[in-house]
């Protein structure tokens, strides 16, 4: 999909939401000179805040290269939202059911058109305690080897700080007004992986080389470093249960 050809219901959906985006918070916007102009795409995001979708969602609006994000199939159904998501051609995730690599298919499809498909690698909000990108998921790599498109990997910082992740309501903070920061990087350079067989250690080696340039996008946002070791989401839960199966047997 190029520049020129946004469509009648993204325009709506910039319309309802833009105003407040833009009566609610500043913006500190960078990298947009690495988003393609032409042809099929990939973008991998870091997600800590709910509110992060739109954040970024702007930023790619305001480039003339929509995305197609992957949302929960129940979002769908929900009145008003459901007509906005469908008209724009976002993608229903049927999760833990037997049509779950149905959206998966349609990622990869819409690439292969020329569009752009939004992944946020993590597949959830990040649990790390510093806000940093967790262990991601191996779908994004998946498609980058299936399609051989550019991966553009996409920091932001700012949308957290007004939504935290899992916050009660009692926590949103919009005031005084947070900058919302995002940060476009180059693409990855995936060449290496394209002639390899897609096993699991080397879908995993991809996803890595992902996740390392967003969170490299991420220090220079936040001007910090982050951690040396990845939060390891499955290891955490994993420890969990030995724990419990460990204390139950007391």
């Amino acid at each position: 999909m190029s520049r020129r050809r946004i469509g009648f219901w993204y325009r709506l959906a910039a319309v309802i939401a833009k105003p407040p985006l833009l009566l609610l918070f500043k913006r500190d916007w960078r990298g947009m000179e690495n988003i393609p102009a032409d042809g099929g795409f990939i973008t991998a995001i870091n997600h800590n805040s709910y509110l992060d979708m739109f954040s970024y969602g702007h930023f790619q609006y305001n480039t003339g290269r929509v995305p197609r994000f992957l949302a929960k199939a129940a979002l769908f159904k929900t009145p008003g939202i459901g007509i906005l998501l469908k008209g724009t051609g976002q993608i229903p995730v049927y999760r833990e059911s037997t049509n779950a690599f149905g959206a998966f298919r349609a990622a990869v499809a819409a690439v292969e058109r020329g569009e752009c498909v939004a992944f946020y690698p993590e597949g959830t909000l990040t649990r790390d305690p510093g806000m940093w990108p967790m262990t991601a998921k191996t779908g994004v790599a998946r498609a980058a080897m299936l399609t051989k498109a550019p991966v553009i990997p996409v920091a932001q910082w700012g949308a957290n700080l007004a939504m935290p992740p899992y916050a009660k309501e009692n926590k949103f903070s919009f005031f005084p007004r947070k900058t919302l920061q995002v940060l476009a990087g180059p693409p990855v350079d995936l060449d290496r992986f394209y002639e390899q067989e897609a096993t699991p250690e080397v879908l995993k080696e991809a996803t890595e080389a992902i996740m390392a340039a967003i969170t490299a996008l991420l220090e220079e946002l936040r001007d910090e470093k982050a951690p040396d070791n990845t939060y390891d989401l499955r290891e955490i839960r994993a420890q969990q249960r030995r724990k419990a199966a460990e204390e139950g047997t007391k």
